[in-house]
């Protein structure tokens, strides 16, 4: 067997379970063809259980052409091919945005591993890249072999990660292969490319072997971080990836490991991290900030919000007007993603509202208008929904958007919290319970 396959066919069996179904990523040029030659012709992977993706970004005029080759390529090798084209938005970092489209599609593709063909002297660039970017440890420790990635989503192998393109190249040589280059590759407009050919070759000529050393640098940077995350983690105790953070654990920690804390806390939740002087301003809110002041720090897909000593994550939903209502019939499940959640009506005896009142008239979703009073047990006295709200101690974004229940015109109940007492079911007569379930 070819040396490299050797290399490669012990990092595959490693990680990859032997009846697993791979998915690889081919976009036709020099790596990803030797990738995919080693798997099926020298590793002998059951081409039945490998599926080749070729993402089409639409940017270059010779998209049509690799697609093309790709396709009689896998013909060859007797390999299945799922072509998907995605749009990328042009801007100041169309690279990244071209990455993030390619990993949504390799995410959605079913497949137990998605197998892709970064070498040693990619992983060397991508360290100087994460140099030139500020980065940290995790940064710096640039591609892992294996990433596990994010629950739902298959575990992404890069086998060739020690292999530098030179040996690629010969093995492509040696198999008389044929791929495809991509001419975006020479444009020294973009970061890598300059790296690439003019950085990289000017560092091996002054010391021999600089790839081999980024990348066993990058290794250190990847120990260096599993034993920042293993702090983190034990900073934060049992319980803690659930998208809050108490703030009396950064306020209790020396500078340096309440930030290490806080990107441990925001990468577990999957939240795209900030700049480092985005991550300062946040910790500043968080830990200065007077205890009745509303904390709401800006992430783009997301906002960190304070309340009552927790640190926050919340998804950002458009402010609602007033005037709005959702008719609804109480069968099955109701979808509020203005809400960001949905509702349903749960069977039960003796609690919720009384299905006889919702057999006799309509049933209306809205939200919170002011001033609504609310009787929640029966011979107790009426009271306002701001003081019920207010004693349940609920975040002010949860309580803009919590569903009210109007029965023909009236207030029936919040949902998830309160059924107003002349709607409740007597005991044990049917009842419909409202459950608003956040998304």
């Amino acid at each position: 067997m070819d040396a490299l396959a050797k290399q490669v066919g012990v990092v595959v069996r490693h990680h990859v379970a032997p009846d697993a179904s791979i998915a690889i990523g081919l976009s036709g040029g020099i790596d990803s063809v030797v990738l995919l030659h080693l798997l099926v012709r020298q590793l002998r992977w059951s081409p039945q259980r490998v599926l080749a993706i070729h993402v089409n970004h639409q940017i270059s005029a010779h998209a049509a052409h690799w697609a093309a080759f790709c396709r009689s390529l896998c013909r060859k090798l007797g390999v299945g091919l799922r072509v998907v084209k995605v749009d990328v938005p042009r801007g100041n970092s169309t690279e990244a945005a071209a990455r993030a489209a390619r990993q949504a599609v390799f995410a959605d593709c079913g497949a137990d591993v998605v197998v892709l063909a970064h070498n040693r002297d990619d992983q060397a660039e991508t360290l100087l890249l994460q140099l030139l970017r500020g980065a940290g440890p995790r940064g710096l420790a640039a591609m892992p072999v294996l990433s596990t990635g994010v629950a739902g989503r298959p575990p992404v192998l890069r086998p060739l990660l020690e292999a530098p393109r030179k040996a690629i190249a010969a093995y492509a040589q040696r198999h008389r292969l044929q791929w495809v280059e991509d001419d975006s590759n020479l444009d020294r407009g973009y970061l890598r490319n300059f790296l690439r050919h003019d950085v990289m070759p000017l560092l091996e000529r002054k010391l021999p072997g600089a790839g081999a050393t980024l990348a066993r640098g990058a290794r250190h940077q990847a120990e260096a971080s599993d034993l920042l995350d293993a702090l983190a983690a034990q900073d934060l105790g049992p319980g803690g990836q659930d998208r809050r953070l108490p703030v009396v654990l950064l306020e209790t920690l020396p500078p340096h490991r309440a930030r290490n804390l806080l990107r441990y806390f925001l990468r577990c939740n999957n939240v795209l991290m900030p700049e480092a002087d985005r991550l300062d301003e946040l910790l500043r809110q968080a830990v200065t900030a007077r205890s009745d002041a509303r904390v709401c720090v800006d992430l783009g897909n997301v906002e960190l919000r304070r309340f009552q000593g927790q640190l926050y994550i919340v998804r950002p939903l458009a402010r609602l007007a007033k005037s709005f209502a959702v008719p609804w019939s109480g069968r099955g499940v109701l979808r509020l993603p203005q809400l960001g959640g949905s509702l349903r009506l749960a069977r039960g005896k003796g609690e919720g509202i009384a299905a006889a009142a919702l057999r006799s008239a309509p049933l209306l979703v809205r939200v919170r208008q002011g001033g609504e009073v609310l009787r929640p047990a029966a011979g107790g006295r009426s009271r306002t929904v701001r003081n019920l709200l207010q004693e349940a101690a609920l975040p002010p974004w949860v309580r803009e958007r919590l569903p009210f229940l109007y029965v023909g015109g009236e207030l029936a109940a919040v949902a998830g919290l309160w059924v107003d007492a002349k709607f409740q079911p007597t005991a044990g007569a049917p009842g419909l319970l409202p459950v608003w379930i956040p998304e």
